[in-house]
C-alpha cells in the first residue's frame, strides 16, 4: 500500500471512529435520564452511482403523443405500459422493454393516473386508476394485456366514498397482489384521503384515513406498493411522508419524513431485492432511492443515492422491472417515460 493509500485509510478509520461516537452520543443522550433514540442505520448507504440513464430507450421517443402520468412494467412478459392523457391520443402504449412499440389503446379511458401490470405466471392483466370527471371517470379498470376491459370498479362518472358498493373519487393508484387482493390508494385531490383493502370480489377488508395530517390520516395518498414482509406503503404526497401499515389488520406502523423536507414523494416502488425504496419527487424534479428496512424496523428514512432530473421533467409515477431491476420514470413535464438501469 503506497503512502497517500495508508494516509487515506487512517483518516477513514478516524472518521468512522468520529461517526461511532457521535451515534452513540445520539442515542444515549448526555444527562440522567435521557431516553434513547430509535435509529434505523442503514448498511447500504454508499457514495457511487447506483443508475444511468438509458438513452437507446425508447427507439422512437416521438411515439410519445400525449402527457405521460404512469408507467407499469409486465417483467415475465417483457412489457412496458404507459398511461398518457390528452385530446385524441392513445391513452395507453404497450413497449417492449427493448424499446419497440408494440400496440395503442384509446377506450373506455378518460384521464389515467395509476397503472399496475399484474404479472403472475397464470394471470396477466392491467389495472388503471381514471381521474376523469367524465362518463368514464372515478373507477379503477382491469383490462387483458391486449387491451380489453375486463372489469369497472365503482360507478363510471359518479364520484363517492360509499363502500358497497365501492366508489372512489380521483383514485390515485391500485397494488394487486396475487391472491387478487388489492390495494386502493384513493384521493387525487377529491373527498377522499383513504386506503381501501378489496377482496377479488370486491369485499372491503379494511379502510384507513382521512383528511388531516395525524397518524393514518392522509392527504392526498398518491401511491401504494406491498412488500414481502406483510408491509403497505403509501406515498402521503400532501403531507410529504410515507406512511407504512400492516397488511392482513390495517394497523399503522410507521412513517417516513425526514427525507421529503422539499417535497413530497409521489411514488413508492420497491426492487426485486427489497433492498432499496424508489420515488419520486415531482416539484424537484428528483428520483430519491432509499434504504428499505429490515422487518420489525420502519424508523427513517435514509437516502442511498438521488438521480436528479433536468428542470421541469416533473416526474410522476414510475416501476421497477423484477427481472432486469430497470427503473421507468414517467414524466409529465417532458411527456416521455424514461429508462434507468443499475450499475453492476
Amino acid at each position: 500500500m503506497g503512502l497517500r493509500q495508508g494516509c487515506r485509510a487512517r483518516l477513514l478509520l478516524l472518521l468512522g471512529g468520529i461517526a461511532s461516537l457521535l451515534l452513540l452520543a445520539a442515542l444515549y443522550g448526555s444527562g440522567p435520564g435521557s431516553q434513547p433514540l430509535v435509529v434505523f442505520f442503514s448498511p447500504w448507504r454508499t457514495e457511487k452511482q447506483l443508475y444511468k440513464l438509458d438513452l437507446s430507450w425508447p427507439k422512437f421517443p416521438e411515439l410519445f403523443t400525449g402527457q405521460t402520468f404512469c408507467v407499469a412494467v409486465d417483467h415475465i412478459h417483457g412489457l412496458v405500459y404507459v398511461g398518457q392523457r390528452g385530446d385524441d391520443v392513445p391513452k395507453v402504449l404497450v413497449f417492449s422493454e427493448d424499446g419497440y412499440l408494440l400496440q395503442a389503446w384509446n377506450t373506455t379511458l378518460e384521464m389515467p393516473h395509476g397503472i399496475f401490470a399484474l404479472n403472475v405466471a397464470n394471470d396477466s392483466s392491467v389495472w388503471i386508476t381514471d381521474v376523469g370527471t367524465g362518463e368514464y371517470g372515478h373507477t379503477v379498470k382491469q383490462y387483458s394485456p391486449s387491451g380489453k376491459l375486463l372489469q369497472v370498479i365503482g360507478t363510471p362518472g359518479v364520484a363517492g366514498s360509499g363502500t358497497n358498493p365501492i366508489q372512489f373519487d380521483q383514485p390515485a393508484e391500485i397494488f394487486v397482489e396475487d391472491t387478487g387482493e388489492m390495494y386502493i390508494a384513493d384521493g387525487d385531490g377529491g373527498m377522499n384521503n383513504r386506503l381501501l383493502k378489496l377482496t377479488r370480489d370486491l369485499k372491503t377488508l379494511w379502510l384507513r384515513g382521512e383528511n388531516g395530517s395525524g397518524t393514518a390520516q392522509f392527504r392526498i395518498p398518491h401511491s401504494v406498493t406491498v412488500d414481502s414482509f406483510g408491509r403497505v406503503w403509501v406515498a402521503d404526497r400532501g403531507n410529504q411522508r410515507i406512511q407504512v401499515f400492516d397488511k392482513t389488520t390495517g394497523e399503522w406502523l410507521g412513517s417516513w419524513s425526514s427525507c421529503f423536507v422539499e417535497d413530497g414523494p409521489y411514488s413508492v416502488r420497491l426492487t426485486a431485492d427489497e433492498k432499496y425504496m424508489i420515488t419520486a419527487q415531482l416539484n424537484i424534479d428528483r428520483v430519491l432511492i432509499l434504504a428499505a428496512p429490515p422487518v420489525g424496523s420502519i424508523g427513517d428514512c435514509v437516502v442511498v443515492d438521488t438521480i436528479q432530473l433536468a428542470a421541469r421533467v416533473r416526474p410522476h409515477l414510475l416501476d421497477i422491472s423484477m427481472k432486469s431491476g430497470a427503473i421507468y420514470v414517467a414524466e409529465i413535464g417532458a411527456r416521455q417515460v424514461q429508462k434507468y438501469v443499475p450499475l453492476n
